[in-house]
């Protein structure tokens, strides 16, 4: 538990029974019947070992690369332990406040870490990074402070000698992707890792996948256990990355978009609360309730689980991260936060 940071704590441990769940960032509703289907019809090839061509095939169209720069994972936290174990780093850095698997992964593997905790608004500039840093981390967009960095601020940390890696597991929560590298192939080092669980709704599946020079990906390979990922797994990527599937998570991320405005707007009209980071562009927002630390359990007494947020670095007690849900459910939300307010 560095600096007294839990970086193990993830959302679902404030899930419990009767609660209102604003604490898991996964879309509500999801995962979608066709995809289900999908994913059912796949378990009759059970049998037999995975095979990740087709998979590597199909991210590798997405996103405009060749199969060698692609790798599926079982999910981003594997993809943080692959890193963390086939890389040597002589000084890996970590922005904070963001998610702590990367740094957890990174010291579970014997490196030590450095690092960068933003304050203010929560934007990231090039210059707050060491020079010397080898190994840098980033999320974008940023768990759990929603906040979207430039593509330009991101890529301007890249250089060659040093392994950049973008955590965008929330990248297909903004309309079009307008930040993202995953196309990138020009900046040295870059290493992109994306997620399906958020958007589609497969946290318990464990799926997600790495874009990456293809030497870099040859070295994570080589690091993975064989058949990491399981079949269902990869037809859930050769599923959610056709063009129908991705016009329809741009779809949600636009709905999404008029939710969270409309959270914002109902949080304005409350005392005692402030929403940190400028312009929240995910699927969750970061209050702030100064001079309170009690708020997450008056929250919970009342039936409502929001994200701790006194485990991520550069945040405190007074901080909670809230997942974004239909209206009805941020009206009565709110409610209940002015009430304890």
């Amino acid at each position: 538990m560095p600096d007294g940071h839990d970086l193990a704590h993830h959302g679902d441990a404030e899930v419990g029974p009767g609660l209102v769940d604003l604490a898991v960032n996964v879309r509500a509703g999801t995962p979608p019947a066709w995809l289900t289907e999908r994913l059912t019809a796949s378990l009759a090839a059970l049998a037999a070992y995975p095979d990740a061509t087709a998979a590597r095939d199909a991210i590798a169209a997405a996103h405009g690369r060749d199969r060698a720069e692609v790798w599926p994972v079982a999910g981003a936290a594997e993809a943080f332990v692959l890193l963390a174990r086939a890389l040597r780093p002589r000084r890996a850095v970590v922005v904070h406040p963001q998610f702590t698997e990367p740094e957890a992964a990174l010291r579970a593997a014997g490196h030590a870490v450095e690092r960068v905790v933003l304050g203010g608004d929560l934007t990231l500039h090039p210059g707050d990074v060491p020079e010397e840093a080898d190994l840098v981390v980033v999320g974008n967009p940023t768990n759990p402070t929603s906040v979207l960095h430039p593509a330009a601020t991101i890529a301007a940390l890249a250089r060659p000698g040093r392994v950049l890696v973008v955590d965008e597991a929330f990248a297909d929560t903004v309309p079009g992707e307008p930040e993202s590298l995953a196309g990138r192939t020009d900046l040295p080092g870059l290493v992109v890792l994306r997620s399906l669980t958020k958007t589609w709704g497969l946290a318990g599946l464990r799926v997600g996948y790495v874009l990456a020079p293809a030497e870099l990906i040859t070295t994570l390979a080589a690091a993975a256990p064989p058949w990491s990922v399981s079949t269902p797994a990869l037809e859930a990527i050769r599923a959610c990355t056709t063009t129908a599937a991705r016009e329809e998570a741009d779809r949600a991320a636009s709905a999404l978009r008029e939710d969270r405005d409309h959270l914002l707007a109902a949080l304005a009209t409350v005392d005692g609360v402030e929403v940190r980071g400028t312009a929240p562009a995910a699927s969750f927002l970061l209050l702030r309730t100064p001079g309170r630390t009690d708020v997450r359990d008056a929250l919970r007494d009342r039936g409502w689980a929001v994200r701790r947020g006194d485990t991520f670095p550069g945040l405190d007690a007074e901080h909670v991260r809230v997942a974004v849900r239909d209206r009805r459910t941020m009206d009565a939300f709110v409610e209940v936060l002015r009430e304890v307010l």
